[in-house]
């Protein structure tokens, strides 16, 4: 069997090869018709060149947005290292709601079956224990809780004292890269723009190499951070 699993792939390399390369330009088509001409319009507002200072790119943020919906406003920053984390507390509210449990002995039986129906998991010392074998799915979204960015809490009445704009901010796992959200479209420039600062603050100007704001459907505007 192995030997006639080798005569079929070698005997049409050529077919291969044209197999390949048209695979790879239906993709590339693909690709170029996501840019409608809303997008093509919204980008040629951008100078791609210029570096936009936070109030003109907020303000610039929201002209070149071209989603039906309340869009969020994005904030991506390459920094000059791997593995930074930051804390940091949004001084107004980023405007995702978010899905808060604490743990429970109903929340490890959804771990069990590999069910996260929450985006933010608070536990007690007491419940701790019983989380460790959970991790590896925890660990990489950032849900294992730890007294760092306040989701350890000393009873489940401490849960009312936990506010969702307490951010826990990672560059991705290989690349020294941070994504996050700073709020809304239909947020005040004024509130878009002290979010902004808080998380710049947070993560050290010294350490950002580039920023990016962005409308969740528009084009990138590369930041100005001094």
């Amino acid at each position: 069997m192995g030997s006639t699993k080798t005569k079929e792939i070698t005997a049409e390399p050529t077919q291969t090869q044209e197999s390949t390369a048209s695979e790879k330009k239906l993709a590339s088509q693909k690709k170029a018709r996501v840019r409608g001409k809303k997008y093509k319009d919204s980008l040629t507002k951008v100078d791609k060149t210029k570096l936009y200072t936070p109030e003109e790119a907020v303000a610039l943020v929201k002209e070149t947005s071209i989603a039906k919906f309340n869009a969020s406003v994005e904030l991506h920053i390459q920094v000059k290292k791997e593995g930074l984390t930051v804390n940091v507390s949004l001084p107004h509210s980023a405007g995702s709601s978010k899905i808060v449990e604490v743990a429970s002995e109903k929340t490890v039986e959804k771990l069990k079956n590999n069910t996260i129906d929450f985006d933010i998991l608070l536990s007690t010392a007491e419940m701790m224990p019983k989380l460790v074998p959970f991790a590896r799915i925890l660990g990489p979204r950032g849900m294992m809780p730890n007294p760092k960015n306040g989701t350890l809490i000393k009873s489940e009445a401490d849960a009312k004292n936990f506010s969702v704009d307490d951010l826990t901010l990672k560059t991705e796992r290989k690349a020294p890269l941070i994504h996050t959200v700073i709020g809304k479209v239909d947020m005040k420039d004024k509130d878009l723009l002290e979010n902004l600062e808080a998380i710049i603050s947070a993560v050290n100007k010294r350490q950002v190499v580039k920023a990016y704001l962005t409308a969740t459907m528009g084009p990138s505007i590369k930041l100005l951070v001094e």
